[in-house]
């Protein structure tokens, strides 16, 4: 039986099929049919990359049926087809990652930096207008700060004045005043006496606006207790010739909190002595002072020969301890240590309108280095006696130190 189709024969096939045969016909072309899109390159038998219409889509499959293309070997196992390793990865940019993390730090340091300084600076109590003070001396070189301790009681409870010996006079007088001066030779701390036998210049008044006459000769803290830190520095540049750029007072509580915020502070005491004015019991030897001790410390006058001299002396040696202490790297770089020494500090301290964050800092930092070897620490140059048991400059050594300041130049001058 013939099976083939009407018209052919077995060498018709033949020719059809490429055969050798002389009566082969020429290769028919099959119309082309558009192929339908596949969907994701399956077909209906079982993955094979069949699209829907039954056309292969070209991709080579893997015997789980997924496309080289896709990233698969050929062997249906591994991307590389050489053994199961999966996709592969792109090795880490670590260089692109650690630029990435330290411009992330440095932008944190940055804003927790800008917030710091204004959180700083809102805290600080700018009560003191230098612009008041009339006459003033010529700006010298460097940097001058008049630093008060007050016995000013102010917000403190019964209590608290019991605790730190304090009594309840009213109102505030100066118990130390220094002057601190920050050059290019060095600082130099200079502890003015408070019973210093001064000239009180005229002056107008802080809050008044009035015009005062001078007053003649008087105690130096007679000064603060007539108009307050104005007239204090109209009294300190008249008689030194010295200019004062920044004012820093601090009151009997203010300076208690900051010890006890900085851990307290370690100090070498080199003869036992008790004072029951100031509640001071302290035995020969190094200990480390909280606040209520330090306080103590540095108001104790009358366990001394000298009294007021060997007080300021007391003075000067625990506040360089005390900023030696609040700068170094474990309080600066500890927030919790940090914070709570600024906020004790800040709250408790009254500047002049000028006096920021930044500039109290190199105060701060100016007072380490008395006791860093750098500079000088020295009482005001004296020449004796004078009425209700004060204390007289020697002028022509004070004249000559101001001079060294204002020019910047290394201090040679002795104090008492």
């Amino acid at each position: 039986m013939d099976d083939w189709p009407n018209g052919w024969s077995e060498g018709n096939a033949r020719g059809a099929r490429g055969g050798g045969g002389p009566h082969a016909e020429p290769t028919r072309t099959m119309p082309h049919v558009p192929r339908q899109p596949s969907h994701g390159g399956y077909g209906g038998d079982g993955g094979r990359g069949y699209g829907d219409d039954g056309y292969n889509d070209g991709r080579v499959y893997g015997r789980d049926g997924r496309s080289d293309a896709d990233g698969y070997g050929g062997s249906g196992h591994g991307g590389s087809g050489h053994g199961g390793e999966g996709y592969a990865r792109p090795r880490p940019d670590w260089r692109r990652r650690i630029t990435r993390g330290l411009v992330i730090l440095m932008v944190l340091l940055l804003v927790t930096g800008v917030a710091t300084y204004f959180w700083a600076d809102s805290k600080l109590r700018k009560d003191v207008d230098l612009a008041k003070v009339i006459d003033r001396p010529a700006e010298g070189d460097g940097t001058t700060y008049l630093i008060v301790g007050s016995d000013s009681r102010e917000g403190m409870s019964a209590e608290e004045k019991k605790n730190l010996h304090t009594g309840s006079a009213a109102g505030k007088r100066t118990d130390s005043m220094m002057i601190l001066h920050r050059g290019g030779n060095g600082p130099t701390l200079i502890s003015l006496p408070r019973d210093s036998w001064v000239t009180i210049p005229n002056f107008v008044g802080s809050e008044s606006g009035k015009s005062y006459p001078a007053r003649g000769g008087s105690k130096l803290n007679a000064a603060y207790a007539m108009d307050g830190p104005e007239l204090l520095t109209r009294t300190v540049e008249f008689n030194t010739g010295l200019r004062i750029d920044h004012y820093v007072e601090i009151g009997f509580s203010g300076f208690a909190d900051i010890v006890d915020a900085v851990g307290g502070v370690e100090m070498d005491i080199p003869k036992a002595f008790k004072d029951r004015n100031s509640g001071a019991d302290f035995q020969a030897g190094r200990q480390t002072l909280d606040g209520r001790e330090a306080l103590a410390f540095v108001r104790t006058r009358y366990a001394f020969a000298r009294s007021d001299l060997d007080r300021t002396k007391n003075q000067q040696k625990f506040l360089a301890a005390l900023a030696n202490q609040a700068a170094t790297p474990t309080t600066v770089l500890n927030p919790f240590t940090l914070y709570p020494l600024m906020g004790a500090g800040l709250d408790s301290l009254i500047v002049d309108k000028d006096m920021g964050p930044y500039e109290l800092a190199r105060m701060f930092w100016t007072m380490k280095g008395v006791t860093g070897g750098e500079g000088v620490s020295m009482n005001m140059p004296l020449a004796g006696s004078a009425p209700q048991g004060s204390l007289k400059w020697d002028m022509p050594k004070v004249k000559q130190l101001v001079q060294q300041l204002n020019n910047d130049e290394k201090v040679t001058v002795k104090g008492d």
